[in-house]
């Protein structure tokens, strides 16, 4: 459960965040604990089942969120990969929170946007920034700061972690 005071001090909680000012406040009950598995051993178990090199994987999170499993971007992107409503919805993620399910879907979006893109790894990078319909529309990285900033990071941070960085 998440929660948030505002400031009449109205208390609000939800199961799902859907913004930046809910912090986590307690398990739901029963909630069943899962056994604590590490970020990199997920990473590399979804990046083996949807067959992307593990270090893409790990520079598409660190670029996303910097490993912080309960970051909320102000658009409303959710989790390690930084899922947004729409992703979450269409991938069938349950709780964009939970570190497995959030690796599982974002890695298996960003196999989709590989598949989409033939394997070239630059438009499958702009398009789970910005979207694939906007990276067809421009037939290329589109003309985003943002976006062109987000390919040449994770490409950056993937040849570091290559060379055994980070």
């Amino acid at each position: 459960m998440y929660k948030y005071v505002d400031a009449q001090g109205r208390v609000s909680f939800t199961n799902i965040p859907v913004a930046t000012h809910f912090r986590y406040y307690q398990a739901e009950p029963g909630e069943s604990k899962q056994p604590n598995i590490g970020v990199g051993d997920l990473i590399k178990h979804y990046a083996k089942m949807y067959r992307i090199d593990n270090n893409l994987v790990r520079a598409v999170v660190r670029a996303e969120s910097n490993f912080d499993a309960r970051a909320i971007s102000p658009r409303g992107a959710i989790g390690l990969m930084q899922l947004h409503p729409q992703t979450i919805a269409d991938l069938a993620v349950v709780d964009p929170f939970n570190p497995s399910e959030n690796i599982s879907g974002g890695t298996r979006y960003l196999r989709q946007m590989l598949n989409r893109f033939n394997g070239d790894m630059d438009l499958a990078l702009a398009a789970y920034n910005s979207g694939p319909a906007t990276v067809e529309r421009y037939r290329g990285i589109p003309p985003y700061p943002e976006t062109q900033e987000y390919v040449e990071k994770v490409k950056y941070y993937l040849k570091l972690y290559r060379q055994g960085g980070l």
